[in-house]
């Protein structure tokens, strides 16, 4: 086997008491190696049942004893067969012993995979941990347990204990299970062994990793303090995205390439391509000294979450450097001690790439874990992004919510709450697979067998990740129905402001005119919706222009329309007798304007308007006198306007 392979073998517990969770298990194991054929298609995997009534093992032939356990699949490379075989595991009708199936499955790393260091060797146990383990003839079962697990170190395995528990099986003698625990922590305490309890299906899915990644490092080298103060530091990726692998092409004539010589990058600039030559693009990157550098400090309120923009890495002092590990240590204690977080300078790559970020300290609870850090990039100006959204402080009282409508809005939280005490947290994201991931995987699978193969159905267990619990919105209906009717939509009418346009002339109109008798309306006319609006109810048309649309295009006519109808009324005036309802339909554009955010429309307009006004009389001194402002700073934060920018 190749360097960074993988030899796994499953230990399944398919005793009475697990048959409940035996469907989900076979979910989960076969997926683990439909992604191996993907991702690591020369990894080995062996499969050992244990609860069966049948034994087949190697270790009963030689030695005696490890009765009721069999070996399902030899650890061979992954094929279809080990994936049919998981599909359909037997159903075992005796009480199980994980440290015997611990022994056959390490049995059978060392024989079929000698000491190597190109051949990483798991574990990975699944079971309720019910069922008692037999006595010793010599020692007690926590000698055995140390004795075993110092082989398993020896032999450079990994143990993965995932303990089924809570509703996908069935309750079992506490006193068993407690004990069987405290062996199995005993393998924690002694190896490298990863422990995980799972209370539902969702979990049990991402409990099992395709492949324990060995960490790689992204950078080694100094973290510097200050010139003469620094840190030997190793930095590792802590979260990274997983993609679908990908797809290859086939075709049967190869595409015509420009040699490489010949390629020279462009950068669009407005309309035209700008070609950089790499020997000019060299001279044109910018070239700051590479490494880690400490800028300051600042309190972790500064540091906004939605600011985070990459995948998590973790800071940690060089391995075996005691006088890194204590500097790094004392240095993650105090920050957390004082509520501080380190902003860094990093810089790397080929490029080399500038990034600014925040250290946050990981003081470790477990004397064998040192303390680190985790390392999240920060935006520059030119990364964020600002949305004018409309502050719910300034909408009037009547769209404000009520004492009624927050208590039903905190009664559905309460009810949808994902880690309520006292229980098990849901989606958890160690355990919580991408349903996206998994069903790629299950129909490559059936396709790889039948080209033809309908696309099945959404596994009911991924259905649960991205969809709430059905029992649990039965079980609070009444919490949904009042919520439902605490915020009940309203329709928003259509202005009723219509237009009739007679079609034809009534002989008889001037006649009844003059008589003083209201016409009456010929039954042919059509109804147009406003488009414009006129004095004498300029606002109250504007208002019903923007219902009638409720888009971008019809709220900017509608302003539009609104301040030529300003200027028109304002150079029409008579001694000023147009500047109230100059100033009412005003005082609507600039409501209107602070809801949707468009303050800098508002403000420019006003500031022309001013101009305007300047050569007639009184204008300006008309709306000062009315208190007519800009939108400042204080009536909302996106505004460019200071509180004492005067409008004469």
């Amino acid at each position: 086997m190749a360097r960074n392979k993988e030899a796994l073998v499953l230990l399944l517990d398919v005793g009475p008491s697990m048959h409940s969770v035996i469907p989900a298990i076979e979910k989960l194991c076969s997926m683990l190696v439909q992604k191996k054929l993907i991702y690591n298609k020369h990894d080995k995997v062996g499969v050992v049942l244990f609860g069966t009534k049948e034994t087949y093992n190697e270790l009963t032939f030689e030695v005696g004893g490890y009765r009721h356990i069999v070996v399902l699949k030899n650890l061979e490379d992954v094929d279809g067969d080990t994936v049919e075989a998981l599909q359909k595991l037997p159903r075992g009708t005796k009480d199980g012993d994980f440290l015997d199936a611990i022994v056959v499955g390490m049995d059978m790393l060392i024989k079929k995979c000698p000491k190597s260091k190109k051949v990483k060797k798991r574990l990975c146990l699944i079971t309720n941990a019910q069922c008692p383990i037999k006595a010793f003839t010599e020692g007690t079962k926590e000698e055995q347990v140390t004795t075993i697990a110092k082989q398993m170190s020896a032999h450079d395995t990994r143990l993965e204990s995932i303990i089924v528990r809570g509703k996908v099986c069935q309750k079992g003698n506490s006193k068993i299970t407690y004990e069987n625990r405290r062996l199995l922590n005993i393998f924690s305490m002694e190896t490298s062994t990863r422990i995980m309890y799972v209370g539902n299906p969702v979990h049990l899915f991402g409990a099992l990793k395709t492949q324990t990644k060995t960490p790689h490092t992204i950078f080694k080298g100094d973290f510097e303090l200050s010139p003469k103060l620094k840190i030997k530091v190793w930095v590792y990726g802590k979260t990274i995205e997983e993609s679908l692998p990908n797809l290859k092409k086939c075709s049967e004539f190869p595409d015509i390439a420009v040699p490489k010589d010949k390629r020279v990058r462009g950068y669009h600039y407005g309309p035209q391509i700008v070609p950089i030559p790499k020997a000019k693009w060299d001279a044109v990157k910018f070239k700051p000294e590479k490494g880690v550098k400490l800028i300051g400090f600042t309190n972790s309120s500064n540091v906004l979450r939605h600011h985070y923009m990459k995948d998590v890495k973790i800071f940690m002092a060089e391995p075996g450097n005691t006088k890194a590990m204590l500097a790094l240590s004392a240095l993650a204690r105090a920050m957390k001690e004082m509520n501080k977080v380190a902003i860094l300078r990093c810089v790397r790559g080929r490029g080399p790439k500038v990034f600014i970020g925040a250290l946050i300290p990981n003081v470790s609870d477990r004397e064998n874990i040192p303390d680190s850090f985790y390392f999240n990039v920060l935006p520059f100006a030119e990364d964020v992004r600002k949305f004018q959204f409309p502050s719910f402080s300034k909408f009037p009282a009547a769209l404000q919510p009520n004492q009624q409508q927050l208590e039903a809005a905190a009664s559905l939280v309460e009810m949808l709450d994902l880690a309520p005490y006292g229980k098990e947290k849901a989606l958890i994201p160690d355990l919580t697979p991408n349903p996206v991931l998994e069903r790629f995987y299950r129909c490559l699978e059936l396709k790889s067998k039948n080209p033809a193969a309908a696309v099945p159905p959404i596994d009911e267990t991924l259905k649960k990740i991205t969809e709430p619990e059905s029992n649990l919105v039965l079980k609070n209906k009444s919490v949904i129905d009042s919520f439902r009717r605490c915020f009940q939509p309203n329709e928003n009418p259509r202005p009723k402001k219509l237009r009739r346009l007679s079609l034809e002339k009534s002989s008889s109109s001037e006649e009844e005119g003059c008589n003083g008798d209201i016409p009456t309306l010929p039954s042919n006319l059509i109804e147009v919706k406003v488009e414009s609006f006129c004095v004498p109810t300029p606002p109250e048309d504007f208002k019903g222009m923007f219902r009638s649309g409720n888009t971008r295009d019809c709220f900017v006519k509608a302003i539009d329309d609104m301040k030529d109808e300003i200027f028109e009324l304002v150079d029409e005036s008579n001694d000023g007798d147009n500047y109230p309802k100059a100033l009412e339909i005003l005082e609507a554009i600039r409501k209107r304007c602070l809801v949707d955010q468009e303050l800098e429309q508002f403000n420019e307009f006003l500031r022309r308007l001013l101009k305007f006004g300047r050569n007639l009389h009184g204008f300006c001194g008309y709306l000062a006198s009315k208190g007519v402002t800009f939108i400042p700073k204080a009536e909302s934060l996106d505004s460019q306007v200071n509180e004492d920018e005067p409008i004469s």
